[in-house]
């Protein structure tokens, strides 16, 4: 391993303590993740908070406007993982479609060949 490739590896094994910030509360954790790329995911659970609105704030509690988040974002999992599946099912036929229609036409150029061969 080159000491760039070492370089670059050890950020992914090594845990360091990071503090983000999620609907008002600081949070300390250990992890291997970028703090920037948690504080980015963190960011976007605020988003989904603040979008709820200052009502919502004002009557939930932190942990209530969370599952409320929690939820949405499982939902969005869920709808993604169905579009993906979806896409990979077409994507599967099309290219059995296009191998099928290779096939056949190699199939009807190698009968044509044997024609045309004495």
């Amino acid at each position: 391993m080159t000491p760039k490739e070492l370089e670059d590896y050890l950020p992914s094994i090594v845990k360091r303590n990071v503090q983000i910030e999620i609907a008002g509360a600081r949070y300390r954790m250990s992890s291997d993740a970028d703090e920037a790329y948690l504080q980015r995911l963190a960011d976007i659970v605020n988003e989904r908070v603040n979008a709820l609105g200052p009502k919502a704030a004002r009557a939930a509690s932190p942990a209530q406007l969370l599952a409320v988040v929690a939820l949405s974002l499982a939902e969005d999992l869920d709808a993604s993982e169905r579009r993906r599946g979806d896409l990979e099912t077409k994507t599967r036929e099309l290219v059995s479609n296009a191998i099928r229609r290779i096939d056949n036409r190699l199939q009807a150029d190698a009968e044509l060949a044997q024609q045309i061969e004495p």
